[in-house]
C-alpha cells in the first residue's frame, strides 16, 4: 500500500527549527506513513534549502505567508493525509502509531497536546492554557500540527489565505470534527524566552482577541513579526 502521508512545513529561515523537528519524523518513516516532506518556503537566507536537500524534501517557493505557503504545499502534495507542521515543532513518541489509529476515521481532524522544549516555570502554565483553550474552544494553533484528510480539508474550504491565524481560521472550519491525536508536541520555547513568558503570553492573546473582533490579519501578522523578528 502506498504510504497514506505528506507532511507540509510553511518555513522562513527556519534552520534552527528544522534540526530539531526532523528527527521525529524518522519514526514515520519506518513505519511506512510518510510520502513526501513538503517545505514551503517563504523566501528563507539562511541554511534552510540546504537542510531541505539533505532530508530529501520537496521544496516549494513562494510569497511568504503562513496560509499561502501551507496551501501551495497542500496543491503539491500526493498522499490522500496531510500533516500540516511548523518548522519548530517536534513530534512526540508514538506519533506514527497514533496516526495509524486515526486514518479509519476521515472525517476528523486530529491535533497534538503542546508542550514547550524549555525548564521555565511557565512553560508548564501557558501549554496547560494552551491545551485547556483547545478543548474547551476548540482552537489548536498551529504549532500544535494539524491531522486532515484531503477530502474533510476541501470540504470545509481548504487552507485560508492569510498572513497570520490561518490556523484559527480553519479551526473555526473544522469546528465538530477535531479530536485529539493522543500524543504531546514539543514546540519551541525561544519567542518566549526572548521577549518574558508573561508578554508573550498577553502578546498572543491580545492578537487572537483582535483577530476574532474582525481585525486585519496582515496587520496582525506585521505587529506579530515586528515583535517576534522572525516567521
Amino acid at each position: 500500500m502506498p504510504a497514506p502521508l505528506s507532511i507540509i512545513m510553511p518555513v522562513l529561515n527556519a534552520e534552527h527549527g528544522l534540526r530539531r523537528s526532523l528527527p521525529a519524523l524518522t519514526e514515520g518513516l519506518e513505519a511506512g506513513l510518510i510520502a513526501e516532506l513538503i517545505l514551503s518556503d517563504g523566501g528563507s537566507s539562511d541554511a534552510t534549502a540546504r537542510v531541505a536537500e539533505a532530508a530529501g524534501a520537496v521544496w516549494i517557493t513562494g510569497a511568504p505567508g503562513r496560509g499561502g505557503q501551507i496551501a501551495r504545499g497542500v496543491a503539491a502534495a500526493r498522499a490522500p493525509w496531510l500533516l500540516i507542521l511548523h518548522a519548530d515543532t517536534a513530534l512526540g513518541p508514538g506519533w506514527s502509531g497514533a496516526v495509524i489509529d486515526a486514518l479509519p476515521e476521515a472525517g476528523r481532524a486530529r491535533y497534538g497536546d503542546l508542550r514547550f522544549d524549555s525548564g521555565h516555570p511557565m512553560a508548564r502554565v501557558v501549554a496547560g492554557w494552551a491545551n485547556l483553550r483547545t478543548r474547551a474552544f476548540g482552537l489548536p494553533y498551529g504549532d500544535q500540527g494539524l491531522l486532515i484528510h484531503r477530502d474533510l480539508l476541501r470540504k470545509v474550504g481548504g487552507i485560508p489565505d492569510l498572513p497570520l491565524m490561518e490556523d484559527v481560521a480553519l479551526a473555526r472550519a473544522l469546528r465538530g470534527r477535531l479530536a485529539p491525536l493522543g500524543v504531546t508536541v514539543s514546540t519551541s520555547a525561544a519567542r518566549y524566552e526572548r521577549e518574558g513568558w508573561l508578554r508573550r503570553g498577553a502578546r498572543n492573546l491580545s492578537l487572537l482577541a483582535r483577530y476574532l473582533g474582525g481585525a486585519d490579519p496582515a496587520r496582525l501578522a506585521r505587529a506579530y513579526r515586528g515583535a517576534s523578528g522572525r516567521d
